[in-house]
């Protein structure tokens, strides 16, 4: 059976265990096995808790076939970035990638919800600091949405923003749906 490691920021939520278990139903529906992080049992009293968290959720990327990451934005205008490292991960293994975002804005767009941005006299938009705004009308860096393209499907957005962009899971069944077709060869 297909194994779907689950990334995201999901694992910061008050409610993160219940998240985690909805998601790994949504996957069992579908016929796929659910990984979640928080799946790992770290005691985070220990010394070394961040590198038990670390080596545990990479043995369970070795483990799986794919990677359902949720790049909804965390925290700014992008991506949580463990999550971005956990899809590069999958990518650089060949496995297959696929990710979701509940806030269908581009890039640019969310970058100027957080910060003053201008136009530079070449033309460019710039952030208070001077620096180059990525602007290629992209949901978001053209690294995590060209890794997407190449190594598993677009990336998946809903038309308009959820009320609750952290429990709205349709994006998400919407990837399920894909990893499945593609596990039973329905799509490629």
């Amino acid at each position: 059976m297909t194994k779907i490691y689950l990334a995201g920021p999901d694992v910061f939520l008050p409610d993160a265990i219940e998240i985690g278990r909805r998601k790994a139903a949504i996957c069992a529906r579908h016929g796929l096995i659910g990984l979640y992080p928080l799946d790992n049992a770290v005691d985070l009293a220990a010394a070394h808790a961040s590198l038990a968290i670390f080596k545990g959720n990479e043995a369970m990327m070795d483990a799986a076939d794919a990677i359902i990451a949720n790049l909804t934005p965390f925290r700014g205008p992008s991506a949580d970035a463990g999550t971005v490292y956990e899809l590069g991960y999958m990518a650089g293994r060949g496995k297959l990638c696929l990710a979701y975002s509940n806030d269908p804005a581009v890039y640019v767009e969310r970058v100027k919800r957080n910060y003053d941005v201008t136009k530079s006299a070449t033309g460019h938009l710039i952030d208070r600091d001077g620096l180059t705004v990525e602007d290629f009308g992209l949901p978001d860096n053209l690294m995590m949405i060209h890794t997407l393209d190449l190594h598993g499907a677009r990336l998946v957005t809903p038309r308009q923003r959820p009320q609750d962009i952290w429990h709205d899971l349709t994006s998400f069944e919407a990837c399920v749906a894909l990893a499945a077709d593609r596990a039973t060869g329905k799509s490629d």
